[in-house]
């Protein structure tokens, strides 16, 4: 999300939006369910209370003199993976910190937020000034964090046997079905992506830079249930043909026969989502799927997935709307529209690896992304988890290939 970080009034109420939206997204939440993780890659929604609030004291409030009383250990706790800032709790133990309770977390970020009100209050414009990027970057993290919380939610709910719903109030997912697959056709050539000077972007988006496309065409709709269990059907996930071999060998030694989160009893195929159980639409995209599915996938549809390049130069042009986290549906959901954002996370065939001349933020927050720049492959568009106003055409999100716990589908292209 681009903030006003020219007005401290309006940095200050973004600030607090921003900040209380994360407690509305745990509140449907017991303490009992804020402290368990589903699986290492996951993590407690208390720790995603506490790191986002451990990120605002580290880096803004500490080093001018504006930092509260904070729980025992939180530097080391609830640190993610800054290697600058010092030592850190195991990620894959996140679950096991019973303590500082849920409570002691929530009173913590309620001291920090009333800290950074003081500085906005009190603080020289020329400090605010100093401050207002890495604010801002502090914001775009906590609405990453938004996203991850429910996500990290639904796996955890997933292993209940109950399939319990993280609410039950959540709007209906059912809409008009999709028509048939068509085509967006484009010219290619000599086009433009990445983040301009201009706005918020984080440092993986920069600099904005020209890339040679030959003429292509991308799907005008994401692939659907449906167009999914046509591929479980027809044997997709047991014809070695359309595998990468790292994803034959990990979907052999994983079990996996469908997306991640469906389940086949009786001849009935259901999902198990924030609103409970439900059957499967075929109507809506596919979610929860790997890069190496979504690959196996466009080989056996007769088509590929497109590079980000690809996608970009079409989304370009296209309006920012589609199933959000402000839609209050939370899954994906039927839709005849041919919007290239929402609902799902789309896989590129790019890798995550650094533009021309990408120049990482200075001091610690320049590990937040370019350190990852390996092993990872980029997804395009945003999801129903995600806010909309944190969305931009020259967004870059990064998961490694094996994984489905994200809301990630795709989009085909062809040509």
């Amino acid at each position: 999300m681009a903030f006003d970080t020219d007005d401290r009034e309006t940095l200050a109420l973004s600030l607090a939006r921003v900040r209380q939206r994360t407690l509305d997204l745990a509140a449907p939440l017991s303490a009992e369910d804020m402290q368990p993780q589903a699986m290492p890659d996951a993590s407690p929604t208390k720790w995603h209370l506490a790191h986002t609030t451990w990120f605002f004291d580290e880096f803004i409030l500490r080093p001018h003199g504006y930092a509260p009383e904070a729980p025992d250990n939180a530097r080391f706790l609830f640190n993610s993976y800054y290697e600058a800032v010092g030592e850190r709790h195991p990620r894959p133990d996140r679950g096991l910190v019973t303590r500082p309770g849920v409570q002691a977390v929530i009173d913590w970020r309620l001291r920090v937020d009333e800290a950074l009100a003081t500085l906005f209050a009190t603080a020289p414009s020329t400090l605010v000034d100093e401050l207002a990027p890495l604010l801002e970057l502090g914001l775009n993290h906590e609405e990453q964090h938004q996203e991850l919380l429910l996500m990290d939610i639904l796996s955890l709910f997933a292993l209940h046997p109950g399939a319990p719903a993280y609410r039950s109030d959540l709007k209906a997912a059912a809409g008009p079905a999709r028509g048939p697959l068509g085509w967006i056709p484009h010219d290619g050539g000599l086009v433009e992506i990445g983040a301009g000077e201009a706005g918020f972007a984080f440092d993986c988006e920069r600099p904005r830079q020209k890339v040679w496309l030959e003429p292509f065409s991308l799907g005008d709709r994401l692939v659907t249930c449906g167009d999914w269990l046509g591929f479980i059907e027809d044997g997709g996930y047991d014809t070695p043909a359309h595998w990468l071999s790292d994803g034959w060998d990990r979907a052999r030694a994983e079990g996996w026969r469908s997306p991640a989160y469906w389940e086949h009893d009786d001849g009935i195929w259901t999902r198990r989502t924030l609103a409970g159980r439900e059957a499967v639409d075929p109507g809506a995209p596919v979610c929860h799927v790997s890069f190496y599915e979504a690959d196996a996938y466009a080989r056996w549809a007769g088509a590929r997935l497109p590079t980000e390049g690809e996608w970009e130069a079409v989304a370009e042009a296209r309006p920012i709307a589609g199933n959000f986290l402000g839609s209050d549906i939370l899954r994906t959901a039927a839709s005849a529209g041919d919007q290239l954002y929402g609902d799902v996370w789309e896989w590129t065939a790019s890798a995550y690896s650094p533009y021309r001349g990408f120049a990482p933020a200075a001091g610690a927050v320049g590990e937040y992304n370019g350190k990852f720049m390996s092993g990872r492959q980029v997804l395009r568009g945003g999801a129903c988890v995600t806010p909309a106003a944190h969305m931009r055409a020259s967004y870059r999100n990064f998961f490694e290939p094996h994984q489905r716990w994200m809301f990630s589908g795709l989009r085909l292209a062809a040509a």
